[in-house]
């Protein structure tokens, strides 16, 4: 369920102050330097989807920052991804400057400095990411944060396509389809990440790369289903097989191993999680689409060294 938040009940003269706090107490503590006395609008609605936080924010022109006094009152484990949909900006972060127009993305690390700047009436969307979820590094997010992604091509638009519809979606996912979903756009993320840094095969063109990230995005949200297969992508994107096959060689691997990897992955978080009601080991291997029980045990046992059972002990305190 949303939440919204507006300074648009108050009277004008009360606005400022309210909008201020909010903003800092919703996304992370922040100065907000407003550049209208009174403001005419001000409006966050929010979302929870597993990890991820989103809130979509509409307002008038200002300024944030976040300094090391702010950043030691809380924040730091976050990095945002900002959607921009109205007006333009500027970003700042560690040495760079990305300067944002409706249609681009930006990335900050709330662990470090950095300011915003909205010269007239805007609107975005801010998906907050607790950086721990991420499969990178604090020193690989650097090569992310103070730079404009494009939300139309290639991988960024894979990433702002995922996240878009999230936003848009966000009220009406159930809490188990919501995480999963969230967990797409985690592994969509650590993927922009890897692409910017040069982790991927830099030998793949940009289209290859792009088609490799929405593949990849089409089989997270298919895991479950035990009839995912390379047939099945193939058609769901109007190519060969054969061509699949081709993209997922560029990446040291093949499309088989890769959807078993994220299965194993998926049942490895799962059985990780603490929880009363847990489910048991084969409702969640039959949850990822594995319909052998010995088979998925054995799986399970070469990627991480022990069976299941004992890893849902091991995680429980038993």
């Amino acid at each position: 369920m949303s939440v919204v938040l507006s300074v648009l009940p108050l009277p004008p003269s009360e606005r400022a102050d309210y909008w201020q706090s909010i903003v800092s107490d919703t996304l992370v503590p922040m100065d907000v330097t407003l550049h209208e006395r009174e403001p005419a609008t001000g409006t966050i609605t929010v979302d929870t989807l597993g990890p991820l936080q989103i809130s979509v924010v509409e307002a008038g022109p200002a300024r944030v920052s976040r300094h090391a006094p702010l950043i030691s009152r809380g924040g730091a484990e976050y990095m945002t991804i900002t959607l921009q949909h109205q007006g333009t900006g500027r970003l700042t972060q560690d040495g760079r400057q990305a300067l944002v127009r409706p249609g681009t993305f930006t990335c900050s690390d709330a662990g470090r400095p950095y300011g915003r700047e909205q010269p007239e009436n805007f609107r975005f969307t801010s998906v907050r990411v607790p950086k721990d979820v991420l499969a990178v590094t604090d020193t690989e997010l650097r090569a992310i944060t103070g730079t404009v992604f494009d939300s139309r091509c290639g991988t960024s638009g894979v990433v702002a396509g995922h996240l878009e519809r999230l936003a848009d979606q966000a009220a009406g996912f159930d809490p188990y389809t919501g995480r999963q979903l969230a967990m797409t756009a985690v592994d969509l993320l650590t993927v922009l990440v890897r692409e910017r840094q040069g982790l991927l095969n830099p030998h793949a063109s940009e289209v290859a790369r792009g088609m490799l990230a929405r593949i990849k995005e089409y089989i997270l949200r298919h895991l479950a289903d035990p009839g995912l297969s390379p047939e099945m992508i193939a058609g769901a994107h109007h190519m060969s097989v054969r061509y699949v096959h081709k993209i997922f060689e560029a990446e040291g691997t093949t499309v088989s191993r890769w959807i078993h990897r994220e299965r194993l992955e998926r049942c490895r978080r799962e059985l990780s999680r603490q929880s009363r009601s847990a489910p048991t080991v084969s409702a969640v291997a039959q949850r990822w689409g594995f319909v052998n029980p010995s088979h998925f045990s054995r799986s399970f046992r070469t990627a991480y060294g022990m069976s299941p059972r004992d890893w849902l002990s091991g995680t429980r305190g038993v």
